[in-house]
């Protein structure tokens, strides 16, 4: 599915060239659930940015599901991410003027979804979270821990190839981290690909494949 080669990075800081990607290689097959752990500065955004899409390597090759992504329009990258990517923030991004399914339903109409379809598919992905009390509340009347469960449930109503995670336990409490924690473990289960970033040891674990990022480079091996 997903597949890094000799991937670099590489910004400007006045006269000096400090590589954020220096030459990362990294294969994730369909189905698998990988958390790349590193300090803060290490490269963790840039690499979530390459794979989602967001951003684009200075060198090196990158194929999805086994096309390469340099071969793609910018309306065709807008396709993919909103389509085979679904994406989770350690700030949530929610619209905070928008209520639970509202903030859900957004992807499908990006999509074009039909107003029924769209009603159904928000039904279920909340009621994966169990959300479906919270459907009318705004973001500012939820918990940390739903709010973040209405990012996930945005996440996967598009039913999404890949689901990444960017630091999502990052502003919640242990316990409420565990129970997050949890609801990756039962996508997983469920056959998603789960892609994780963190710099929490604990939250690392919990994927089946460990990779660590340093200075720009990846290497495999436990904690």
């Amino acid at each position: 599915m997903i597949d890094l080669k000799d991937i670099s990075r590489v910004y400007q800081m006045g006269s000096e060239k400090v590589y954020a990607l220096n030459k990362a290689c990294l294969h994730i097959e369909p189905g698998e659930f990988v958390s790349i752990i590193g300090p803060s500065g290490s490269g963790k955004s840039t690499l979530m940015n390459i794979i989602g899409c967001l951003d684009t390597a200075d060198s090196g090759t990158y194929l999805l599901d086994g096309i390469p992504i340099q071969d793609y329009s910018e309306r065709a990258l807008a396709r993919v991410r909103n389509r085979k990517i679904g994406f989770v923030f350690q700030s949530f991004n929610l619209i905070p003027k928008l209520t639970a399914e509202e903030n859900v339903e957004l992807p499908l109409i990006y999509q074009g979804v039909p107003r029924g379809e769209r009603r159904e598919r928000v039904e279920a992905a909340l009621a994966r979270m169990e959300l479906q009390r919270r459907a009318k509340h705004l973001p500012t009347e939820l918990s940390g821990g739903q709010q973040q469960r209405v990012a996930i449930a945005r996440a996967i109503v598009t039913n999404p190839s890949l689901i990444l995670a960017d630091e999502p336990t990052g502003n919640l409490d242990s316990r409420t981290s565990e129970e997050i924690m949890e609801v990756f473990r039962e996508l997983h289960s469920q056959g998603n690909t789960i892609v994780l970033i963190t710099h929490d040891n604990d939250v690392a674990r919990q994927a089946e494949r460990i990779v660590h990022i340093r200075d720009g480079q990846l290497s495999e091996g436990a904690l």
